[in-house]
């Protein structure tokens, strides 16, 4: 009768664990729909990014689409508009306005309060210019100010007799203040060298056609670097790879051997840096996986379980609902250290933090789609 009696409670305690383990899987987002909505055009950084977004939704048995809306606010918004209006889950946007964001947010929040949204380099402002956040709306962004500054550091290192002397270096910045949250935060990380000394700016140049802003730059670029003697610009710092496009096509044209680094990668960057020529260095996270990213904290904010999104080591208190995303350098050395390096292949190349998930918010459920 013991035997039995024991047999009898390891069977039940076998049924509980194997249902805890079942309801602790169990997927609350299986048939939600969301959508990744862009402010800005198309670029491969952010297709890489949409691509994971959708297929990492697939992965949770979610609908996923995209809308890229061509620098147009009105289009932002409409967008966001419809996609409540049309029974969306929720939504990842990204890249809206400080002027408007929390205020139009708000009001779809408040008219819609079942519909879930997080965001990417977007900040909240309301009309006095005060730092807000909305209830249950996620933001997050790239480390900006730290990969403005691991470029400096990068252009540094070229000058070792300048820095070890304390003279500044020169740069030509491309950079456009007042346009996106994430080039205004790059520019933190710039300034911290130019305030301590550390380099001296030559000149500011942005594109003049933000719809075709390669070719832009590039014609910018090649006025600028002509107005300039041999040794007078040290270094080209770039706050977007798009813009570095234009700018790396202007120094060949010229003839110019002053190096360039840049923010964000793809796979026109890395052809660019296997040449072996101006293109030194960028400073990127894995837009491979950043899609994924936003999916998960998509999928927990329409699970309720915010608690998970806080546990993340990405997480931060200070403003409020505030994420980063950690990146890595990729230098010329790493993408000609062998043969076919590509974006789709550059974790093999690259630091191994490049690849690495574990600064994500996950649950088992998520874990059990998405790996760990």
């Amino acid at each position: 009768m013991k035997k039995r009696t024991v047999a009898l409670v390891l069977a039940a305690l076998l049924v509980a664990v194997s249902f805890t383990s079942c309801v602790s899987l169990k997927n609350p987002t299986q048939g939600k729909k969301v959508a990744y909505i862009m402010y800005m055009a198309p670029s491969q950084i952010f297709e890489l990014w949409a691509d994971s977004f959708e297929k990492s939704a697939q992965k949770l048995g979610m609908s996923a689409d995209t809308f890229f809306c061509n620098d147009s606010d009105e289009e932002w918004r409409s967008r966001i508009e419809l996609c409540a209006q049309e029974g969306y889950d929720g939504v990842v946007v990204s890249h809206g306005g400080e002027t408007y964001a929390w205020s139009f947010l708000s009001d779809i929040i408040e008219r819609y309060p079942n519909f879930k949204i997080a965001t990417f380099d977007t900040f909240f402002k309301d009309d006095e210019g005060n730092t807000r956040t909305i209830d249950g709306v996620i933001q997050f962004f790239q480390r900006d100010s730290g990969l403005a500054a691991v470029l400096v550091e990068e252009i540094l290192s070229m000058y070792p007799e300048k820095t070890a002397n304390k003279e500044r270096v020169n740069i030509l910045k491309v950079q456009e203040e007042g346009y996106i949250a994430a080039f205004d935060r790059r520019e933190v990380g710039y300034k911290l060298y130019e305030t301590v000394g550390r380099i001296r700016t030559v000149e500011t140049i942005a594109p003049s056609d933000h719809l075709d802003a390669v070719e832009s730059i590039k014609e910018v670029a090649k006025d600028v670097l002509c107005k300039y003697e041999d040794g007078e610009i040290d270094a080209i710092w770039c706050c977007y790879d798009a813009y570095a496009q234009g700018v790396y096509q202007a120094l060949k044209e010229c003839g110019s051997s002053i190096p360039l680094v840049s923010v964000d990668i793809s796979n026109i960057d890395i052809l660019s840096m296997q040449e072996g020529l101006n293109w030194k260095a960028c400073a990127t996270t894995n837009w491979s996986l950043n899609g994924e990213f936003a999916l998960r904290v998509l999928a927990l904010e329409i699970a309720g379980d915010y608690d998970s999104i806080k546990a993340a080591s990405c997480y931060y208190e200070s403003p409020g609902m505030w994420m980063e995303i950690p990146s890595v350098i990729v230098r010329q050395n790493e993408v000609m250290s062998k043969e076919g390096v590509s974006i789709d292949n550059l974790g093999d190349v690259v630091d191994a933090a490049y690849m690495d998930k574990s600064w994500m918010p996950s649950t088992p459920w998520l874990s059990a789609a998405l790996g760990k």
